[in-house]
Formats: C-alpha cells, structure tokens, sequence
C-alpha cells in the first residue's frame, strides 16, 4: 500500500487535483449552458392560458412567474396578460391570496401581433369589409385559416417596401448624387440625360407606391374582432396578426407545432417590438460576416509579421522588444481598440475616403462613419497578437532539418517558406485562427463605437449592385443581448430573447470553430500527423 508521503512525492496529488478542477469546469460550463438552453428554449412551448379572479377584476393569460413567502412579504404570481395597448403593461403581478377561481377557458387565444405585442383574450368574429364572416366559436377556426393568406399578403407588402421600392430609392439617391456632379461641371448633355432618367425612375416610384397604396388597403380588409377577459373589444387586421395560438385547445403536436414555428421564425425573421419579439437572422448574418471579414484580415497580417519575427528578422533586443509588445497588446483592453478604430478607421480613414471619393455626398458621410469594415478591421487589430503568438509557435515545430534540405536542393529562402515551413505550420496557424475567431465573436465594446446598431434596415450583403456595401452598419449577436437585457422598454419580455440570443452566439462561435478544426484535422491527415 502507497502511503500518503509516496502518493505526495510522486505527484498523484496534483494529478487527482487537476482532474478534479477539470471536471469541476466542465461542470460548470455544461452546467451554464443547460441553464441557458432550458430557460430560452423553454420559452417557445405554449403555456396555458389562466384565468382567475384578481382583487380588481377578471384576469386572464399566462403564469409566467413565481416568489414564494419570505419574511413578511405574501407569495406572488406573475401573469403575462398582454394587451399592452389596453391595460399599458404585459406583466402584471398578483398576490397569492387575493386570487381565485384557477380555470382555463377553451377559446381563449393568444394573439401575436406585428405591434403592440400580444393580445390574450377571445375571438369574437372574423370581418371582411366591416361584415362578419364567422361569428361565436367557428371564428377562432376561420381566422386561423384566413391568416396563412394574410401572412402572404403581408410578405407581399413588405418585400415591395423593402426590396423593390427600396432598390428605386437607392437608385434615385445615387442619382441625385450624379446630378449634383454635372451641375458643378455645368455638362448640359448629361445633365439632361440624366434627368430624364430620374424622372423614369420617379415614374417607377409612383406606380410602384400605387401598388404598395393597393396592397395595404386589402390587407386591411379582413380583420378580426378581439375582446379582453373584462370585455374590452378591439378590431385588427388580420394581415396585423403574426400568429394565433389558442393555447388551451391544443394537444401536444399542436403546441409542437407552434413551438417549431416559433423557432423557426426566432432565427431566420427580423426583429420586432424594440427587439423583443421576431427573430434575430440580421444579427446572426452581421455576427458571421463579421468574424469572416475580421479573419481576413487578422490571419495573413498576423502570418507575415509571425514569418518576419522567426525567420527574417536578426535575433536581438530589437526583436525580443517587439514580442514583448505584441504580447502586451494582447491584454490591452478592447474598448480603447474601439477608441482606436474611432479615431484611426472612421473619422481619419473614412474621413479622407469620403472627401477624396464623395465629396459631392458630404456632409452626409459615406466611409466617414460606423461600418462593417472599420468594425473588422479593429477586432482585427484585436485579434493578430493572438494569431502572432500562434503562428511563431507553429513555425518553431517544422524540423531545421526540412529547412536545410530545402535550401539543399537549390531552393530560395522564400521557395522553403512557401511550400515547405508553412505548410508544415498550417494547423498551428489555424489554431491562432480559432483563437482569433472565439474572441473577435463575442467582443461589443468596440463595435459600440465602430459600427454596430440596434436595428440595421439594410444588411451589408444583398442582391443591389456592389452587392457587398462595406460602409453599412450592421447587427451583432452580443450588442444584441446588451441592447435586449439593459436597453430594452419591456424588460420582462426581453428575458427570453436574452437567454436565447446567448444561446445562439455560442452556437455560431461553436460553429465556426468546429469548421476551423476539422480544417486543421484534414491539414494534420495529410501531412502524416497527429489528427487531434
């Protein structure tokens, strides 16, 4: 038997003891991220919808919150009434003792709403033209098949406002801006040519608009008549309503349903309601082009100052100086980063692009404010010491020896780095690139000052020449979550979208990495190494 002293001397103490804080972590991690999961994926299951007797009157909705009795504060229960357009609040808090009368009506429905948030209450008729189509009952059952027509009709609408009358607009400022150049160059002939072409687009504006006029009177056609627990009405289009949801009349494939559609629409639909309804696509989108932009642009800077510093430059106080600097670099915090990209990128840069390139745009700035390239550019300058470190560790493994034999055979220096030192460096480098890819993802402070909004109307890649628009602002998955849970108006509805916005970064960062490793696995394969 190995007495304490021998277990000690040989080190199976700290062996134990760092498997004990390993499983510790990952404890922890996985233990984060179930909490993450449960409460924002939780939040898509359709709850019952309650209706008890309350100290001022009926209430009807969902329990959404409970505090037990501590102290000398009574237990309390929160509802989710909605209706915030009657009632001025979606949350309402009760306590314990001053409720009764636990039932849940069939036909109540939630209504999700494009405005306003959610209507909880019944359906009292569904209308065209201001005459009832289905009373009573079969209301519920003829509004929820109508509003699949409905839905089409307001995609009509919003694709024509977004895409087609907003390409006529994008046109018609580019135009504007040619017409001032040819004032200033007093050219007769272009001047008016074109304003004849303005006035064609005017014309497809006008008959477009016509069309949009047209599409918004049908949509407001058919309505829906709602009316509250405590009687109060309210009619709404139907082309209004994103989804109805009679949450007590469902069995379990009907509430699946309406959890994978709520889903559905969390991740490919825009934001709604100051961000705390809809989905978040825009910010997923301006999230991943991002970190590909930013990577761009960190790895072969960080390749070439790693290749200088190990292979060319002379080994000396100099040298040494300068890795001491990159390292530092590296912890220095990332809002002066920001402060640095606002300065340098967007009013220096930016600045000088706009008075060199657009000048008949200004004062209205074009490259002179906040976009996705300063923004990735700076996390790019964030990110190289990591990719610098990563790469000089990478180029120290390749044998001298490969080195040599390169040089032997009558190759160049810059023919060995080439097709022999860095592909032999490959996985290391793109080891500094995941580094790279998991910080520069979930960084905010700098993207607060370089180009990240709360609601970008346009994305920085879409189907109008150039296509990729560098100088747009965009969206991001953790300004997303900053903005949500501290900035938000309706705190107690933002929660969910903050768990499951968290959520989604880690898949995307997760993703990506993994993308990033089974490159490297791959490279690792077919240079004979180790695949993990």
């Amino acid at each position: 038997m190995m007495n304490l002293r021998d277990w000690w001397r040989r080190g199976s103490a700290f062996i134990w003891g760092s498997g004990a804080l390993l499983t510790l972590s990952l404890v922890m991690i996985t233990g984060l991220v179930g909490y993450i999961a449960v409460k924002g994926l939780g939040y898509f299951w359709p709850r019952p919808l309650v209706q008890v007797q309350g100290p001022e009157g009926p209430v009807l909705g969902e329990v959404t919150g409970r505090e037990p009795a501590h102290g000398g504060t009574p237990a309390q229960i929160q509802f989710r009434v909605g209706n915030r357009d009657l009632y001025g609040q979606d949350f309402r808090w009760f306590k314990e003792a001053e409720i009764s009368g636990w039932q849940t009506p069939s036909g109540a429905v939630l209504v999700e709403r494009m405005e306003y948030g959610a209507f909880v209450g019944f359906v009292q008729a569904l209308q065209r033209d201001g005459q009832p189509v289905a009373q009573g009952p079969g209301a519920l059952v003829q509004a929820r098949k109508a509003l699949p027509d409905a839905r089409r009709l307001r995609d009509r609408i919003q694709a024509m406002e977004k895409d087609r009358i907003g390409s006529v607009n994008t046109e018609m400022e580019a135009l504007r801006v040619e017409l001032r150049q040819a004032e200033s160059a007093r050219d007769a002939e272009t001047r008016a040519r074109l304003e004849q072409r303005q006035a064609q687009l005017q014309a497809s504006y006008d008959r477009l608009q016509a069309e949009l006029d047209h599409l918004r009177a049908e949509s407001g056609r058919t309505t829906v008549l709602l009316s509250s627990v405590d009687g109060q009405t309210q009619e709404l289009p139907l082309a209004g309503v994103v989804r109805l949801v009679p949450s007590n009349d469902l069995g379990v494939l009907g509430k699946t349903g309406v959890y994978l559609s709520r889903l559905w629409e969390f991740v490919w639909g825009d934001p709604r309601e100051s961000n705390t309804e809809g989905g978040i696509f825009p910010a997923i989108f301006g999230t991943v082009m991002m970190v590909l932009i930013m990577s761009a642009m960190a790895v072969p800077l960080g390749v070439l100052a790693a290749l200088f510093l190990r292979e060319y430059a002379k080994q000396g106080w100099v040298v040494r100086a300068v890795r001491i600097a990159v390292n530092n670099l590296a912890g220095v915090p990332s809002i002066v980063f920001g402060i640095f990209g606002l300065g340098f990128f967007v009013y220096t840069v930016g600045g000088s692009i706009d008075r060199l390139f657009y000048p008949e745009r200004l004062p209205t700035p074009t490259y002179g404010t906040g976009g996705i390239l300063w923004a990735s550019l700076t996390l790019a300058l964030l990110t190289v010491p990591v990719v610098i470190v990563a790469t000089e560790e990478a180029l120290a493994t390749v044998p001298r020896s490969q080195r040599e034999a390169s040089l032997a055979l009558g190759a160049t220096k810059w023919q060995t780095m080439r097709q022999v030192v860095l592909p032999g460096a490959m996985p290391g480098i793109l080891t500094g690139l995941i580094l790279a890819m998991a910080r520069g993802a979930g960084e905010v402070a700098p993207l607060m000052l370089t180009g990240v909004v709360k609601l970008a109307p346009s994305m920085p890649l879409d189907g109008t020449f150039p296509f990729l628009h560098l100088d747009r602002k965009f969206m991001h998955l953790g300004f997303h979550i900053y903005d949500v849970g501290f900035q938000s108006p309706n705190s107690e509805a933002a929660k969910p979208m903050v768990f499951m916005t968290a959520l989604l970064l880690l898949l995307v960062v997760l993703v990506l990495n993994l993308a990033a490793l089974n490159l490297r696995r791959k490279l690792r394969a077919r240079l004979g190494g180790s695949t993990f």
